[in-house]
């Protein structure tokens, strides 16, 4: 039970697949990416060995709990839990989707935050002490914030809103989206900046929760950006490479034993930044 083990979600492509790549050569342990196409996962881990690099693959699609659950039934099983749970897979519609807004609105935030919610609840209680939790969340999470209505960025920047109230505004976008009434709730037009505010402010709660809950644990959990990285969500003009939008991801998922902060934050370009 004493070897180390790092899982990373949606690993096969971008930054999922840099962050990997990074970790399989800084990472002491077994390095697990995920991804929910067992070809692609596969591939993906073959490339990484054609460089000399070893990682292993587990099918995981967070976008069904029966494979959270059996995942964390594995890796509880096999090494005793996580040392570290990245936290990257995500969705994002390209601006020329014709889909309606209130079916991007539901399709992103289930991703996005639901599901990644669902990730967190099963997994966290078996991060081993001293473990590292990345959310790969993104700088649109602080512009659409700040796009909201006073009322709603006081409850998302409060310290006694709950996740239960979290998940139930997240919900409340979606229906007023559904209706075309977002905006009249106080709402932003970006359904990727909601999933993401979403996810941002789950991560400052579910840190202060393992502080008071685990308080000797020593487990930093954080939200960061990777930046405008070029990939497949992104597309080709995005400044950074899948390598460089991997480094703050990766700079919090190795952040060395014994720290106490960052935790609880918003990280960007290896800084903490304003929420």
């Amino acid at each position: 039970m004493s070897t180390k083990v790092v899982l990373v979600t949606g690993g096969n492509k971008g930054i999922g697949l840099a962050i990997v790549d990074a970790l399989c050569r800084q990472f002491k342990g077994e390095v697990y990416l995920t991804a929910r196409d067992v070809g692609r996962g596969q591939a993906a881990v073959e490339s990484l060995a054609s460089k000399g690099l070893k990682a292993n693959f587990h099918q995981l699609d967070i976008d069904d709990l029966n494979s959270i659950k059996t995942a964390a039934t594995y890796f509880k099983d096999k090494y005793g839990g996580v040392d570290v749970l990245v936290n990257n897979a995500g969705i994002a519609f390209k601006m020329a989707d014709t889909a309606p807004f209130g079916v991007q609105a539901e399709v992103t935030l289930k991703t996005n935050y639901f599901a990644t919610r669902d990730m967190l609840t099963h997994f966290l209680p078996i991060v081993k002490a001293g473990g590292r939790v990345v959310n790969v969340s993104s700088f649109v999470s602080v512009r659409a914030l700040n796009q909201c209505s006073s009322a709603l960025q006081e409850r998302f920047r409060s310290e006694d809103i709950t996740e239960e109230e979290l998940s139930g505004l997240m919900q409340t976008f979606i229906d007023g989206a559904k209706k075309g009434e977002h905006k009249q709730g106080g709402w932003p037009d970006t359904a990727y900046g909601v999933s993401k505010t979403g996810l941002t402010a789950l991560s400052i709660i579910l840190a202060r929760r393992l502080s008071k809950e685990r308080p000797n644990d020593g487990i930093l959990l954080n939200a960061c950006c990777p930046g405008w990285v070029r990939t497949d969500m992104a597309g080709p003009k995005a400044q950074k490479s899948p390598e460089e939008g991997a480094e703050t991801p990766v700079y919090l998922a190795l952040l060395p034993p014994g720290a106490t902060e960052p935790h609880g934050k918003f990280v960007s370009d290896k800084k903490v930044q304003t929420w």
